[in-house]
C-alpha cells in the first residue's frame, strides 16, 4: 500500500457531499423503520439501526483503505479481483446460508456477507481491464463475446443461487458496450425483445406472432424496397418465433411458482377475482402495504419518526429492500424527490467525471458504476411503487445491511481515488 497525499485531497467532494447525504439520509429511515416501542440509543446493536451505525463505521475504514491504495494498483489487480469474487460465489454452493430461499450468504460466527454484492465492482473492474486492453477492440464480435461472458459469468452463479435480482443488475453492465461503441442493432435488439417478452406472456406467443407476421407482411408489400432482402425478413420471423415460444417455456418451466406470481400480478394475467384476490393478501402484500404507506405520506409527509403504518410495522422487513416506503410515508412527496434528485445527481456526476478521463480504464469502469447504481436505484423505487415485478434488491446505502452498504462504497470510491489522479499519466 502506498499513502498518496497530494492526490487524497483532489477527491470529487460535490459526489462525496451526495455519498455523505445518501447514507446519512438512509441512516435515519432505517432508524424509524426498525424502531420497536420507546428509542433508547442509537447504538444499541441488538437492533438494525445500531448495527447499522456499525456498518457505517466499517464503511468509513473502507474509504480510508480505497484512499490510501495507489490507483493503480485497481487496474493491475482487476482480473484477480474478479477471479477472487468468482470463487466466492461458487463457495457459497459449499458453504453458503441459505436465507429468504436464496443461498447467497456467508455466516462467520453470526455476521453474514453476500458475495454477489462485492461481485458487481469486481465485474465493473474486470470488464474495464478488459475492453481498455490494447488487445482489445469491443467492435470486433469474438470480443464482444469474450466481454459478455466476463459479466455473464458471475450473473448465472448468482442466478443458481436464487437471487434473480443480483442477476438483472449485471445486465446494467449493457450501457458500458454501448458507450464504447458496439452496433446500436444490440440496443434494438434489447428493446424489442422486452416488448416481445412482454407480449408474449400478455397475450400468448401465437398471438404475438401472428402480429409480429402482420407487420413483416405488411413490410415486405409496401414499405421495402430491395427484394433481396426477403431472407432476412423470414429470419427475423424464425427468430420471433423461437424467442416468443423460449420466453414462454421459460416462463412456465425455469421461473419459480412465486416468481410466476409476481409477474402475473404485475401484468394482470390472472383474471379469476377470487384467486387475484387471495394472491394480493399473499405475494403482493408487502408491495400493497408499502404502496398504501407512501399515499399515506402526502405531499410533506407525517415526519420523522412518526409514520403510522411504519410504526405499526404493516409492512414486513421495512428497513431492507422496502426503505423507500418509509421515505414516502415520512418525507411525503418532498422527501421522496429530495432522495431522487440526490441518486440522479451521483449518478449524473459519475457519467461527466468519468467523460473528463483520458484513461480508459477509469472512464469505462465510472460507467459502470453508474450503470450499477442506475439499475439499483431504478429497479428497487420501481419495484416499491408497483411499477416493475417485485424483485429482492437493495437500495444504495439505504437499505440496511453491511454487505450491501460496503459493496457500494467500495463501487463508488475506487472510482473517486481513479478519479482524483485523472491528470496523473498512466
Amino acid at each position: 500500500m502506498n499513502l498518496n497525499r497530494s492526490n487524497s485531497f483532489q477527491l470529487d467532494w460535490i459526489a462525496v457531499i451526495i455519498f455523505t447525504a445518501l447514507v446519512v439520509f438512509g441512516y435515519f429511515n432505517i432508524l424509524s423503520a426498525s424502531n420497536t416501542g420507546e428509542f433508547t440509543s442509537y447504538i444499541d446493536t441488538t437492533k438494525p439501526y445500531g448495527k447499522q451505525l456499525l456498518f457505517i463505521m466499517g464503511s468509513l475504514i473502507l474509504i480510508a483503505t480505497i484512499l490510501s491504495v495507489e490507483a493503480k494498483f485497481y487496474e493491475r489487480f482487476a482480473s484477480i479481483l474478479y477471479i477472487g469474487s468468482i470463487l466466492s460465489l461458487i463457495g457459497l454452493f459449499i458453504a453458503g446460508k441459505q436465507i429468504n430461499g436464496a443461498t447467497s450468504w456467508y455466516d462467520f460466527g453470526g455476521i453474514t456477507l453476500q458475495p454477489s454484492e462485492f461481485a458487481k465492482f469486481a465485474t465493473a473492474l474486470a470488464l474495464a481491464k478488459f475492453i481498455s486492453d490494447l488487445q482489445t477492440n469491443i467492435k470486433n464480435p469474438l470480443d464482444q463475446f469474450k466481454a459478455g461472458v466476463l459479466v455473464a459469468l458471475p450473473a448465472v452463479l448468482i442466478l443458481f443461487q436464487n437471487d434473480a435480482g443480483s442477476t438483472i443488475v449485471f445486465g446494467s453492465l449493457f450501457f458500458v458496450f454501448y458507450r464504447e461503441g458496439i452496433s446500436q442493432y444490440y440496443l434494438f435488439f434489447a428493446v424489442f425483445l422486452t416488448i416481445l417478452g412482454i407480449s408474449t406472456l400478455k397475450f400468448s406467443a401465437i398471438i404475438t406472432n401472428v402480429a409480429i407476421a402482420s407487420l413483416l407482411i405488411f413490410y415486405q408489400l409496401f414499405l421495402k424496397r430491395k427484394k433481396r432482402k426477403f431472407k432476412v425478413t423470414v429470419i427475423a420471423f424464425i427468430c420471433s418465433i423461437t424467442l416468443s415460444f423460449g420466453i414462454q417455456w421459460a416462463y412456465n418451466e425455469v421461473l419459480q411458482k412465486h416468481q410466476q406470481d409476481r409477474i402475473g400480478l404485475w401484468l394482470r394475467l390472472e383474471k379469476d377475482p377470487v384467486k387475484l384476490e387471495s394472491m394480493k393478501r399473499n405475494i403482493s402484500y408487502n408491495l400493497n402495504e408499502s404502496e398504501k404507506a407512501i399515499r399515506s405520506g402526502g405531499v410533506f409527509g407525517k415526519g420523522f419518526m412518526e409514520g403510522t403504518r411504519t410504526k405499526g410495522k404493516f409492512v414486513p422487513e421495512q428497513h431492507t429492500d422496502y426503505i423507500f416506503s418509509t421515505v414516502g410515508e415520512e418525507w411525503g412527496f418532498f422527501g421522496s424527490s429530495v432522495l431522487v434528485i440526490l441518486f440522479v445527481s451521483l449518478i449524473l456526476r459519475i457519467i461527466y467525471l468519468a467523460e473528463q478521463h483520458k484513461s480508459q480504464f477509469s472512464r469505462i469502469y465510472g460507467y459502470g458504476v453508474a450503470s450499477i447504481l442506475f439499475a439499483h436505484f431504478l429497479i428497487n423505487i420501481g419495484m416499491v411503487m408497483g411499477l416493475i415485478p417485485t424483485i429482492g434488491i437493495p437500495l444504495p446505502f439505504f437499505s440496511y445491511g453491511g454487505s450491501g452498504l460496503w459493496a457500494f462504497t467500495i463501487l463508488v470510491f475506487i472510482f473517486l481515488k481513479l478519479d482524483s489522479n485523472r491528470l496523473n499519466v498512466w
